[in-house]
């Protein structure tokens, strides 16, 4: 009966001390401002942009393996600038212009405003805290918007002390380079996990003179100030809207558009979160249906008036927490 007793009582300690814990972690969360999800936490690895070009290989041996990943298209476009010599030959002059043109205004549009189209991530409502995914986590510019919750473990050298965790938006594409592997500069190769964050970011969770640590992330909500914001660019027949300073989920899937004089029109993705839809929308008052990637939709309404013009921004609703 004792020794049953003294079970019991070690049980209901271990208790107490578990709910404590999970108390505090909750607080914790809360104090920083952090809505999770319920996301476990999974690893990655994470480098910080340290300039606007990207290291070459001699550069990365010499300093002893740093990042080669750039914010957004750099060192992809070197990883690939060989390919275009091999598709002049195959195509010929006519299509390699063709093609040459396209590329010239991909990049010329990811310059801009990087990978998700944000450009100035503080007129975005992103602030510094952002980061570039990998191909494994940036799945084609669907996760533009979202939020990581980020903190550096088992590196006693590089982590700060008590592992404090900091949340960035998906903001940007960290390019593949498979010119060197996975595992040697070649950090956003598919299918590797790995988050190419803003300095400021990178230095609330490790030492700034770290090159590659190793983190734990997880989904969070994104907590965002006032309403999601439709830029609207395009033409007389061509109709195109950048979402931004999406709360809640970040992600957003699907998008309709309405005017006056029409019903709700479904937009297709063209890239990052610019989404485009091919009508004759001027003249004519706008309302925007946002669905996130939780399936929520919400509807702003006559967020445009109808003397609205091509490069203007509009705030509607937003998405509750």
């Amino acid at each position: 009966m004792g020794l049953v007793l003294h079970h019991a009582r070690l049980f209901f300690f271990f208790f107490v001390v578990f709910v404590f814990c999970w108390i505090l972690a909750a607080a914790a969360a809360a104090a920083a401002g952090i809505s999770t999800t319920g996301e476990e936490w999974r690893s990655a690895t994470a480098t910080y942009s340290k300039g606007a070009q990207s290291p070459t290989i001699a550069e990365v041996q010499h300093r002893g393996m740093k990042s080669q990943t750039a914010p957004a298209w750099g060192n992809g476009t070197r990883a690939i600038s060989s390919s275009w010599c091999l598709l002049q030959e195959v195509a010929g002059p006519r299509v390699f212009l063709s093609v040459l043109m396209l590329r010239f205004w991909v990049l010329s549009r990811c310059a801009e405003g990087g990978a998700c189209g944000y450009g100035d991530l503080e007129k975005s409502g992103y602030g510094k805290s952002s980061a570039g995914l990998s191909s494994a986590l940036f799945e084609r510019g669907s996760a533009c918007g979202a939020c990581f919750e980020l903190r550096c473990v088992d590196h006693i050298l590089w982590c700060l002390q008590g592992s404090p965790s900091v949340v960035v938006t998906a903001a940007d594409f960290c390019a593949p380079n498979y010119g060197l592997p996975g595992d040697y500069g070649g950090w956003c190769n598919y299918p590797r996990e790995h988050f190419e964050m803003s300095e400021a970011a990178f230095v609330q969770i490790a030492r700034r003179k770290a090159d590659i640590i190793p983190v734990q992330f997880r989904r969070v909500n994104c907590d965002r100030y006032g309403g999601m914001r439709f830029t609207v660019t395009g033409g007389s027949y061509f109709y195109q809207v950048l979402i931004a300073n999406v709360g809640s989920d970040g992600e957003v899937i699907a998008v309709k558009v309405k005017g006056s004089r029409t019903g709700w029109i479904p937009m297709a993705r063209n890239w990052g979160q610019n989404w485009q839809c091919s009508a004759d929308l001027r003249g004519q008052p706008l309302s925007f249906e946002v669905t996130a990637s939780s399936g929520r939709t919400v509807t702003s309404y006559n967020v445009a008036s109808s003397n609205w013009s091509f490069g203007q921004t509009f705030e509607g609703k937003q998405f509750l927490n």
